[in-house]
């Protein structure tokens, strides 16, 4: 039992951006900015810290240009953000971050719902946005929704995944990364779906995304690791979800993701004393308590 972990593996924090997107309250760009530099310093080599989508849709990010203007200079860790099209990567690049990430789903009626496109659609939006920033030297990540099953359509074939996350690389994304938006994964599933991707694409092309709707985030990230997977995201806390998918309630929590891991003898870089921290900050500016299980567990320690 597991004898080829990876030594290491990168924990990608989406909370600033895919926690906060579905909190109910705005949380002042000051307030977000100490979130930001709590997750810092608790070693997080990269953070997605906002969305420049249309604020009508996502109020609570309202404020993007505001977090990355205050964010300009600084290269460690590496901030990105989300950009639904070519208008939302025009916001992105006045403020010269070094990465974007673009996304979509692997099912047609959730893509629908999300950006109010076809997949077809989506590709030709992204295009201009690809070779944009191909001539501007950014990176480019992206993520692919319902990988796992789809809130309307049920199934998504492991085959139909591999045909969106192979498109999404020759266009020119450096990862992709893989999401159970409605968290219905579950470890045998997540060996087949890994096993059809990995027939053709590196494991050091692909992320894993997971949320925790029914407790098996964890489970399906050790698949993960044993199959070579090497980043994963999560959110401080458990933050999150997918205003556009029903029942879609937290992303796994990153202190939980960082415990698992330290547990089983993989470095990440990340001070969990530090995280908890940044859970604490995380639970005021939100006003309640996150669902994360090893922030609950750790803060009651402290006491």
């Amino acid at each position: 039992m597991f004898t080829s972990l990876p030594a290491h593996v990168r924990v990608y924090e989406v909370g600033p951006r895919d926690g906060l997107q579905n909190e109910k309250v705005f949380i002042s760009t000051p307030d977000k900015l100490r979130l930001i530099d709590a997750l810092a310093a608790a070693g997080l080599s990269t953070i997605e810290v906002t969305s420049f989508v249309n604020p009508r849709w996502i109020p609570p990010l309202a404020d993007a240009e505001h977090v990355v203007a205050a964010l300009a200079g600084r290269t460690s860790p590496r901030f990105s953000a989300l950009v639904p099209n070519e208008r939302g990567l025009d916001r992105a690049l006045a403020h010269g971050l070094p990465e974007v990430a673009v996304f979509m789903s692997a099912s047609e009626s959730h893509n629908a719902k999300n950006v109010n496109k076809s997949i077809a659609e989506t590709y030709l939006a992204f295009e201009a946005v690809f070779a944009r920033c191909a001539a501007a030297g950014i990176a480019v990540r992206a993520y692919v929704s319902t990988v796992w099953g789809c809130p309307y359509e049920g199934h998504v074939s492991p085959d139909r995944v591999l045909e969106v996350a192979l498109r999404l690389l020759d266009m020119g994304a450096y990862e992709i990364s893989l999401g159970d938006t409605i968290g219905i994964g579950t470890p045998r599933q997540t060996a087949t779906l890994l096993e059809t991707l990995l027939t053709d694409i590196p494991a050091n092309r692909l992320a894993m995304h997971m949320h925790d709707t029914r407790g098996t985030a964890l489970a399906n990230c050790v698949v993960g690791l044993e199959l070579g997977i090497t980043t994963f995201d999560a959110s401080v806390g458990g933050m999150g979800g997918c205003p556009y998918a029903p029942g879609a309630s937290g992303n796994l929590a990153t202190e939980d993701l960082v415990y698992m891991l330290h547990g089983m003898g993989i470095s990440t870089g990340v001070d969990l004393v530090a995280l908890t921290a940044a859970g604490r900050l995380a639970q005021s500016l939100v006003g309640r308590t996150l669902p994360g299980r090893a922030l609950a567990a750790l803060i009651a320690s402290e006491n």
